[in-house]
């Protein structure tokens, strides 16, 4: 499946292919023309305006809206705000812990979804590890046997950020909801590339930045909080925009605004919230099935290929939890070198470390991503190893 044919159109659409190949989605993602040209658009326009000019809020709306759209959520649940570590900080700190309360998380989880559940080791809070066979590959099962009667949350992000591992959120969502555990999600390695519907997996908190694979700028992204949790999830950062205060004037009562906004304390990122919304609407409309459907494609063109060098991939190869991101390492051949011949080449990937400090490649495709540049990501792979 080819979505531009055409390779003029694919290259005005995505600049960065003009001299680069772009393999490096699960880090920061290089902006589409659309997304960029939303952002200017506001910038230049806030020099010959004030920046809350004329229909940014009504924007705004439109924007939770658009969000609501891709999580299968309420407009009224959605908050903008990023980067994912603020939201996910947002849940950890607004419930009410007491001592003895469990939390369930993984270790080898990036450090954004692991020190805020760390943190409530300070009021008293048990934290429990999970611990998968393999790097990121969380089960059903393996939640189910970490759960106690004591068990408050479990915090689990979407796709493991160093193997790509995708846990079924639907299985884990349907079985904490039967235990009456609370569900929070880092979804920033799946949302844009993966279809998600919270409402159907039982997520009851989501954060998620734009910056990888909704193809959006940095530090503005997705904050969902279940309508039933408004008043559970207490907003720990407050000011005008989130309290109620007629006519900005303060008063005596903190008194939350009725909708997730009860969780943006102040002014808002107007330009990164228009530029993820132009990258969600360029998403929505292409089909979100269609993507990661093209995004499965890429993965079993390139594992053949690394197979063929004799490189070892780490995490899943294909099947239900398998993702775009592919990360692999040679017996012989120094993935720093390698990286660094990529480089050269005009190739960006992402370089890795375990914790035992060995290097790993990974390549994380998007949909817009062909096979051509993956072969000759892989000629220069060949010829470095060599």
């Amino acid at each position: 499946m080819n979505f531009f044919p055409d390779e003029a159109v694919r290259r005005d659409l995505f600049p960065i292919c003009r001299d680069k190949i772009f393999l490096a989605h699960a880090a920061v993602t290089a902006l589409p023309r659309g997304v960029a040209d939303a952002v200017c658009d506001y910038t230049r326009q806030s020099s010959q305006n004030h920046q809350e000019f004329g229909d940014v809020l009504r924007d705004v709306k439109r924007a939770r809206q658009t969000c609501a759209q891709l999580l299968g959520a309420h407009a009224d649940e959605i908050a903008l705000l990023g980067p994912t570590s603020l939201g996910l900080s947002l849940f950890a700190n607004g419930l009410d812990w007491q001592p003895g309360d469990e939390v369930v998380c993984y270790h080898g989880d990036y450090p954004a979804n692991v020190y805020p559940w760390l943190e409530l080791r300070r009021r008293g809070v048990t934290v429990r590890y999970l611990e998968p066979a393999a790097p990121g590959a969380i089960t059903p099962d393996l939640v189910a046997r970490a759960l106690t009667p004591r068990t408050k949350l479990v915090a689990l992000a979407s796709a493991h950020f160093f193997t790509g591992y995708r846990i079924d959120v639907d299985a884990i969502g349907a079985l904490l909801h039967a235990r009456g555990v609370l569900f929070s999600l880092d979804a920033i390695q799946t949302l844009g590339a993966f279809p998600l519907d919270v409402e159907k997996a039982h997520v009851d908190f989501l954060s998620a930045d734009a910056h990888k694979w909704m193809l959006g700028p940095l530090a503005i992204g997705i904050v969902y909080v279940r309508r039933a949790h408004f008043e559970r999830l207490r907003p720990t950062l407050l000011g005008a925009w989130n309290v109620v205060a007629p006519n900005f004037n303060a008063q005596d009562d903190i008194v939350f605004v009725p909708t997730a906004q009860r969780y943006e304390p102040g002014v808002l990122n107007i330009a990164g919230i228009l530029g993820m919304k132009a990258a969600l609407d360029f998403l929505l409309a292409t089909g979100l099935d269609a993507v990661a459907a093209r995004l499965l494609e890429l993965k079993a063109h390139l594992v053949r290929q690394l197979d063929a060098l004799g490189f070892t991939i780490h995490g899943p190869r294909d099947g239900a939890n398998a993702s775009s991101t592919t990360t692999f390492r040679h017996a012989t051949a120094s993935s720093t070198a390698l990286f660094a011949a990529l480089e050269k080449a005009h190739i960006v990937a992402s370089l890795r470390h375990d914790r035992e400090g060995r290097d790993y490649l990974r390549f994380s495709p998007h949909f817009y991503n062909t096979e051509a540049e993956l072969d000759r990501a892989v000629e220069v792979l060949r010829a470095a190893v060599a």
